[in-house]
């Protein structure tokens, strides 16, 4: 198996996101040709992609499907996370020399990060965390913030006879999964009661980060856009399901957050 990101190797971690899509193909094609992900599978409306043998997003077609709503609950973006920060910098020169639209770039102390949006509006994030030894802690939570990122020192990993970027890396995972929900203090009950992670850091009620063994975060909830948000209307685009790898799962089960996003737990490896 791939050497995976310490994300992907606690007792909870994240395995794949799944999309609703209106034009499944145009949906796909992105994520190929931007991300560098590879079909797995596919079968009638549905098509599986991801890196190596992984599977890290799942798209099903419904052309009956109506446009998400930004202001409902539903998906923030899903993070892809690339083995090293090498792997970042080839993709961010690759995005730069073939002119890759992006909506921003970010340095979060504990990860650098390029965000991006898909045809049909969902958010994406690209990312390498920095190593952990080197994250801050306040007690039990972790020192994250939101800065420019330093592009030229990112660009500085890669001398002349690096590699070009040749599309997702073996160990590209999906990091972490960021909801927009209705109000952020019920969700960080939720995942806390429900599925037993911890809070790694809050923001005033508008936003927190839980995880599972210590990572920066696997989920994110905001309520930015979508506060008082009720439940999610189910014939639209985006958020289709989140899916969980557990360690101490011995069968597949769902559940639904307090907004109805499907949440998928399923015996990890």
């Amino acid at each position: 198996m791939e050497n995976l990101p310490f994300a992907a190797t606690t007792p909870v971690s994240i395995g794949k996101v799944g999309l609703m899509a209106r034009d499944g193909k145009r949906v796909a094609d992105y994520y190929k040709s931007v991300l560098g992900l590879t079909e797995l599978r596919r079968a009638g409306n549905v098509v599986v992609l991801g890196a190596g043998d992984r599977e890290l997003l799942e798209i099903e077609e419904s052309s009956a499907l109506r446009q998400d709503d930004p202001r409902s609950a539903g998906l923030f973006h899903t993070a892809f996370l690339l083995p090293t920060r090498k792997d970042l910098a080839r993709w961010t020169r690759h995005a730069i020399e073939t002119r890759i639209p992006v909506d921003g770039a970010s340095d979060h102390l504990v990860s650098e990060a390029v965000y991006l949006t898909d045809p049909e509006g969902n958010g994406i994030e690209i990312y390498a965390d920095r190593p952990r030894e080197n994250w801050v802690f306040d007690g039990p939570s972790v020192r994250m913030g939101t800065y420019a990122l330093d592009v030229p020192n990112l660009l500085d990993e890669l001398i002349v006879c690096n590699p070009e970027w040749a599309g997702a890396p073996d160990g590209t995972v999906v990091g972490h999964v960021h909801l927009r929900v209705g109000d952020a203090q019920a969700a960080e009950q939720w995942w806390r009661d429900e599925q037993g992670f911890d809070t790694m850091q809050s923001l005033g009620g508008q936003a927190v980060f839980l995880s599972s063994g210590g990572y920066h975060h696997h989920i994110g909830a905001n309520s930015w856009q979508s506060r008082g948000a009720g439940p999610r209307e189910m014939d639209r685009t985006g958020l289709g399901f989140v899916e969980l790898l557990s360690k101490d799962a011995t069968a597949e089960t769902a559940a639904r957050d307090p907004w109805g996003n499907e949440i998928r737990v399923l015996p990890a490896g």
